[in-house]
């Protein structure tokens, strides 16, 4: 479902689609996509759009139907219901998949790991510097 509000503003505003997207800190193509309703626009983004084209997000805002994203091959529902105005949407990390979080998280681990080895040797050189 094409985002014929955002654009239209956006146009009327005389911006283009590479300013938005540095906005939002996205790429060109993938802000093209946005608009054009290939991909999700979700809270957090309309909010900055909103503030970037300096309108409320009501003037810009289109409810999108639920669709299905696959990201390296795992189906996520993405259902954009409003209730009383109000945008509400699934956890943006439930996407990712599992063994990206695994290896993430023995990334975190092993950072630790370095972080209190390069304490004990800052300790260490200013004992001997005493």
């Amino acid at each position: 479902m094409q985002k014929e509000k955002l654009r239209l503003i956006r146009k009327q505003k005389g911006y283009t689609q590479q300013q938005v997207a540095d906005f939002i800190a996205t790429d060109v193509s993938n802000y093209s996509r946005k608009e054009s309703g290939d991909v999700k626009i979700i809270k957090d983004e309309w909010d900055k759009l909103a503030r970037f084209l300096d309108v409320p997000v009501e003037e810009i805002y289109e409810e999108e139907e639920a669709t299905v994203v696959v990201n390296n091959n795992h189906p996520v529902f993405n259902d954009r219901s409003t209730s009383a105005g109000v945008i509400t949407t699934q956890n943006n990390y439930d996407n990712i998949p599992g063994a990206v979080i695994e290896s993430l998280q023995g990334y975190i681990a092993l950072l630790k790991e370095e972080n209190e080895r390069l304490k004990e040797e800052a300790k260490t050189t200013l004992r001997i510097k005493k």
